[in-house]
């Protein structure tokens, strides 16, 4: 693994690019220390033409993961169900999928789905965030099937995102900021009228139900508690 490192440390950003982009299987995730805030950068931007590669940086720490078929349909799944609630309950929303945020020589990531709510009229119309000076998103969405996203709550609470949703496969957390440090909640900031801890059950049968149908059932389910 040092090895690794120091190769790609040493070699040009585009190199490291082409090496990532030819040898990650779908569910695998590699995971390099001592990585400069430059080496990220210039990944971000060799990668920008065809980000199939998602990057986490945290303080040094870089995770490069190829997401699978499987977490992109509880991404996209769980990603529609906020949109559900937003619409029966009549809430604007902005969504800004898995943009990279970053603060500067410290972290940077992109959520696998995230959402303005509440700050939403500070970013209306807005092509970049600048998190020195725009919100966090007010919800991010994180899917935890191939990897663990707990690594990505330390850079996510340096940005000051108040609400994380985690799903595993087994279980669905909502997850508050609170004194820098994320606590386990039963009930959400963005939509607390609502037993949003049910959405692990709907969750739970995705690749057994077809996806409208799904979607369908949820919004049923979102009109029966309102």
């Amino acid at each position: 693994m040092r090895r690794r490192r120091a190769i790609v440390q040493r070699e040009p950003t585009s190199h490291i690019a082409m090496a990532s982009n030819t040898l990650l299987q779908p569910t695998e995730i590699i995971h390099l220390s001592g990585i400069s805030w430059q080496t990220y950068e210039n990944l971000l931007t060799e990668l920008s033409a065809s980000r199939r590669l998602r990057l986490t940086y945290n303080r040094g720490s870089l995770e490069i993961m190829a997401p699978s078929p499987e977490h992109e349909r509880y991404k996209r799944i769980a990603g529609r169900f906020v949109e559900t609630l937003a619409e029966e309950l009549e809430v604007r929303i902005d969504c800004l999928g898995s943009t990279t945020f970053k603060r500067p020589e410290l972290s940077g990531a992109e959520p696998d789905e995230c959402f303005y709510i509440e700050n939403i009229n500070f970013i209306k119309g807005k092509k970049r965030i600048d998190l020195s000076q725009d919100p966090p998103p007010d919800l991010v969405v994180e899917i935890d099937i191939t990897n663990s996203s707990i690594n990505c709550f330390q850079v996510y609470a340096d940005m000051g995102v108040p609400e994380i949703w985690r799903y595993d496969s087994n279980d669905f957390s909502i997850n508050i900021l609170e004194n820098h440090k994320y606590i386990s909640v039963e009930r959400s900031l963005i939509f607390p009228n609502l037993p949003l801890t049910e959405i692990s059950n709907f969750l739970a049968q995705v690749g057994e139900k077809d996806y409208l149908e799904l979607v369908k059932e949820f919004r049923q389910w979102v009109r029966s508690h309102i």
